[in-house]
């Protein structure tokens, strides 16, 4: 089967978004194609995507490497969370579709369970799959793009929120899942703009880890990162 250009994006900017690449590793052709088990065509197609959505830079003489956010740019991320999120919960209260709403009260069903019992390592992948459903239900697939890498972005800058907000934020999108569901727009654009202010607020308090890193070998990842963002 044929790898294509966008599978390999993917996979480089997960491996980048976990920590697998620091900010400020080389990205060479040969050590993604071998990674990969592709050739290099995609791999250098997969680097110019990434390299337009922020993640990977190039430099003259020494090729392409991870981007390293500067801390303007990563509180930048933050302040741009806390007008769109908003906004998209919203139009998802005027356009979801009954299979969305049924995806997102079991996400959140899931994401109570299994922060109540403290199996944290298993929220990362329902938060995301959370939130990428919410961003879809907004109706607008240029938003939903936009509100996706910006989740992604602000996973690679910050460390995770500490584990005891794992409760709290699963409670409050069971609220945000109740207005959508009941199509009260606003409700769910206020109770977004609180739940974003709480989380932003925590991270204002972090140093961007993208920003402080140092290059690396990968898969040598941070301590600070862990599996339970928000």
């Amino acid at each position: 089967m044929r790898i294509s250009a966008h599978m390999v994006c993917s996979a480089v900017r997960d491996d980048i978004v976990r920590g697998v690449f620091p900010p400020g590793a080389r990205l060479t052709e040969e050590l993604l194609a071998r990674r990969y088990g592709v050739s290099r065509v995609p791999v250098r197609e997969a680097l110019r995507t990434l390299e337009s959505e922020g993640f990977v830079v190039s430099r003259r003489h020494a090729g392409a490497c991870v981007a390293r956010p500067t801390e303007q740019e990563a509180a930048d991320l933050l302040d741009i969370r806390a007008l769109l999120e908003p906004l998209g919960t919203a139009r998802a209260a005027r356009r979801r579709t009954e299979a969305q709403l049924r995806v997102l009260r079991g996400l959140v069903r899931l994401g109570l369970q299994r922060a109540e019992s403290g199996r944290l390592s298993e929220l990362r992948a329902l938060e995301d799959w959370y939130h990428e459903t919410l961003a879809r239900a907004s109706g607008s697939p240029s938003l939903a793009s936009l509100l996706t890498q910006l989740r992604r972005k602000i996973t690679w800058v910050y460390a995770a929120e500490p584990p005891l907000r794992a409760v709290a934020v699963w409670r409050e999108h069971g609220a945000i899942v109740d207005a959508v569901a009941r199509g009260d727009a606003e409700r769910a654009r206020i109770l977004a703009g609180e739940h974003v202010e709480r989380s932003v607020a925590v991270r204002r308090e972090q140093r961007p880890v993208a920003a402080r890193r140092q290059p690396g070998k990968p898969g040598e990842e941070s301590e600070t990162r862990r599996k339970h963002t928000v």
